[in-house]
């Protein structure tokens, strides 16, 4: 019953919280984050100044929540939010349930691509990263899976490989600007694929972007060896992918 109804077999689930409790932890947890914020700002709770990057309010000011709310607001309540609800649930989740051995690997993805955006940000003018590291995930995921066919609105199919550069196109046409965050977020992403997909197979299968023993143990403890390093992964999962 648990497989049936993902919360602990608990029944009489709506569907609507049956789809989050299936999610993974990371994003679910980050799906429900951007929701509610943007309930907050619709509901004048809380305001987008309030939200954004800046190296001066972090930094001098030291509002540090700053470094998670510019990633959690996508806009008002409207359709381009369940737009970006969409993408970011369902590639993250892909993700996420790819990689394997333990939460430390999609935790440490996900806190590499936010430094880096966070870095980017101050010399792109780009407030809001919220987008940009959603396009890393769906970056990632796309070279991943190059096979995969996808059909966009029920019009265009195409492999996945190129689905970054659709949903560029697409918000090209509908906001009529160069979606910067979007391609620095591929930009991102690339540097992630590259060093874990095509480096290894180069240099004698070394991973540079592998997270350290420390970061493993923060997640589980248990997989750490006596000397600090990881436990043996012969027969484990394949890390994410």
């Amino acid at each position: 019953m648990a497989a049936i109804w993902g919360n602990g077999g608990q029944a009489g689930q709506f569907p609507l919280e049956q789809w989050f409790y299936e999610m993974p932890p990371v994003t679910r947890w980050w799906t429900a984050a951007t929701v509610v914020t943007s309930v907050l700002v619709q509901c004048h709770v809380i305001t987008p100044f309030q939200l954004f990057y800046s190296f001066r309010a972090v930094y001098v000011k030291s509002q540090y929540w700053r470094l998670l709310t510019t990633f959690l607001y996508f806009g008002p309540l409207n359709l381009d939010l369940l737009f970006h609800v969409f993408f970011l649930q369902r590639y993250s989740r892909l993700l996420e349930e790819s990689s394997g051995r333990s939460p430390a690997h999609f935790s440490w993805l996900l806190f590499y691509a936010m430094a880096s955006l966070l870095l980017l940000s101050p010399f792109l003018s780009l407030p809001f990263l919220g987008s940009a590291l959603s396009s890393s995930l769906v970056y990632i995921w796309s070279r991943r899976n190059p096979d995969t066919r996808l059909s966009f609105l029920g019009m265009l199919v195409f492999s996945a490989p190129y689905l970054p550069w659709v949903l560029m196109a697409f918000s090209l046409v509908v906001h009529g600007i160069v979606p910067k965050d979007e391609i620095c977020g591929v930009v991102v992403g690339h540097v992630w694929y590259f060093f874990n997909d095509v480096y290894p197979s180069l240099h004698g299968g070394h991973r540079p972007f592998d997270p350290p023993a420390w970061w493993v143990r923060l997640f589980e403890p248990a997989t750490g060896d006596a000397n600090g390093g990881l436990a043996a992964t012969a027969g484990a999962a394949p890390e994410i992918r």
